[in-house]
């Protein structure tokens, strides 16, 4: 699929209202991930390609009612379906790409990005963007619920080098968009990328 904008959200904005049908059991492995974050009450979160807002509970359960969280998507019928669900109620929800946030430099203490990276046009300047939203020694947790040779299995595909989730890809490409890879895991049940905002760019 391509990783143009528009393009993405014609993807997505087609497939959106059974989206959650298709991936029932993926709740767990989201509040696992979630968990990895390390997140305090409190803290600011940003969803970032929140989709159908999956996320959003586990993530507003680990800021409590003092936290904040924002869901952003560029699907408006993404959203709509989170609002739907009713995770709304967890999360502020804004329309927005992540290549250009409507947020002040340093406000979060954390990104989650589920899916996220194959879907940035830009992936270095997009992580950049990502990067100057989050203080540093903030997180940022990239992850899927199934590992890279299990999603490239379910599309009848196999796994290539220039595979930008693939460790030796993402290490450099974080590590020049101001993040510190600190965890890498890519197993057949779980894809999680955890890094740390370095104190200087």
């Amino acid at each position: 699929m391509s990783d143009d904008p528009t393009q993405v959200r014609e993807f997505f904005g087609m497939r959106a209202a059974g989206w959650d049908a298709r991936f029932p059991g993926d709740g767990p492995a989201y509040a696992a991930a979630v968990a990895d974050l390390g997140l305090r009450p409190g803290d600011a979160v940003l969803d970032a390609g929140c989709g159908t807002g999956r996320a959003l509970p586990p993530l507003r359960e680990a800021v409590g009612p003092t936290g904040t969280v924002i869901g952003a998507d560029l699907t408006p019928e993404m959203l709509e379906e989170a609002v739907r669900a009713g995770r709304d109620k967890a999360a502020a929800l804004i329309l927005a790409d992540v290549a250009r946030l409507p947020l002040p430099d340093g406000a979060l203490d954390a990104v989650f990005g589920a899916g996220l990276i194959s879907h940035l046009a830009e992936p270095a300047g997009d992580l950049r963007e990502l990067a100057r939203v989050v203080r540093p020694g903030g997180h940022l947790a990239l992850f899927h619920p199934i590992g890279r040779a299990a999603l490239a299995a379910r599309h009848g595909r196999r796994i290539t080098d220039d595979d930008l989730r693939a460790e030796p890809n993402l290490r450099p490409m974080l590590a020049g968009s101001g993040w510190e890879l600190l965890r890498y895991v890519d197993e057949d049940d779980r894809y999680l990328a955890l890094a740390v905002r370095r104190r200087t760019q």
